[in-house]
């Protein structure tokens, strides 16, 4: 008989289980999901169907690639602060942030030769984000003020400043959708040939594979590894807590701008009201779920671009879109889950 159950840290967590555990909780996820859609009346496997083949087909991959990629951005903003257990979770307003100040230096801007505006737009959109960040930054870097607190409550601020813009000053005429008119065409970035794919793809790769080479190869890097693990230990090797605190949190909202950037000059071309649409929170999931690997992202990133893509085609067979969120956050509950049983194993003693 087995008596005084109770849950223990583990000294040490092996790559495979790191590996597996997210995947198994994932496929938990959708199971549990699929009772869900059951429960509702639909057919569960007629809608997981359904969704892998608008996936699988050209269109709804390249689809896919489209809408993660913002999502790929929000991921690496957000891994790459809490690398120094930094929790931005304002990443929804810093990309709110990011693409006003990007579409009202395009729409509003000086003129000038269009590599240079876009490479301008490009600069304006990361330090929208990183002004955004900045706003949490600094009380958490002088006084310790908590910044998943002030990150959160930002994201209401920008988003409010964006709904004022889109229906009221910068709203475009004769148009009954809140959104700004379009920025010129000769701005746009292209295509990768006939892929269907626009080249800000490459941007986001360049800037993940930065990242990566940044965490695991550079003295910064090792730095905030080292912060993480102990600031004061960190202060005692006389590492500054307060300026990587700050550095750290403004480059995460940079990251996160960017994703104004690729809707404004590679997307959509304009700004809509509300158009992180929770972007910023989704990038937590997929943080988590890649580990905090900027490479890893990517992948999660598209996956979680295929998940919102799939979910508007099972609206064909009766189930409502918000079949997405409610994956998505099925998806999150249960990695954190899996995370707490990659920290935690259950013992107990026999009697």
């Amino acid at each position: 008989m087995i008596r005084n159950l109770r849950f223990r840290k583990r000294n040490s967590v092996s790559m495979a289980r790191r590996i597996l555990t997210p995947v198994i909780f994932v496929l938990l996820a959708f199971v549990f999901c699929g009772f869900l859609l059951a429960a509702v009346g639909s057919n569960p496997l007629a809608v997981y169907a359904r969704m892998m083949k608008t996936v699988c087909s050209y269109s709804g991959l390249t689809r896919s690639i489209e809408a993660g990629i913002p999502l790929m951005l929000t991921g690496l903003a957000v891994s790459f602060g809490y690398r120094m257990n930094l929790n931005n979770i304002g990443a929804d307003g810093q990309y709110a942030l990011g693409s006003l100040f990007c579409i009202g230096f395009a729409l509003y801007g000086p003129v000038m030769p269009a590599p240079l505006k876009i490479l301008c737009m490009f600069l304006v959109s990361m330090l929208g984000g990183a002004l955004a960040a900045l706003i949490a930054a600094f009380p958490k870097a002088k006084w310790g003020v908590n910044e998943t607190i002030l990150t959160m409550m930002l994201n209401y601020i920008f988003l409010y400043v964006m709904d004022f813009l889109m229906y009221g000053p910068w709203k475009e005429r004769n148009q009954m959708v809140a959104q700004t008119r379009a920025i010129r065409e000769k701005y746009w970035l292209p295509d990768l040939g006939s892929s269907g794919i626009n080249s800000v793809l490459l941007v986001v790769i360049a800037i993940a594979v930065l990242l990566y080479f940044f965490h695991t190869r550079t003295t910064w890097g090792y730095e905030m590894e080292v912060i993480r693990q102990s600031p004061r230990a960190a202060q005692y090797a006389g590492m500054s807590v307060a300026k990587a605190t700050l550095l750290v949190l403004c480059a995460s909202g940079a990251i996160a701008g960017l994703a104004g950037f690729a809707q404004v000059a590679g997307i959509i071309h304009r700004v809509q009201a509300n158009l992180p649409n929770g972007a910023g929170y989704t990038g937590i999931v997929i943080a988590f779920l890649a580990g905090l690997n900027p490479l890893v992202v990517l992948l999660v990133g598209f996956l979680f671009g295929a998940l919102q893509i799939s979910a508007v085609a099972v609206q064909l067979i009766g189930v409502p879109s918000q079949v997405a969120t409610m994956i998505q956050g099925t998806i999150m509950l249960f990695v954190v889950a899996g995370e707490f049983f990659n920290r935690y194993e259950l013992v107990g003693r026999k009697k």
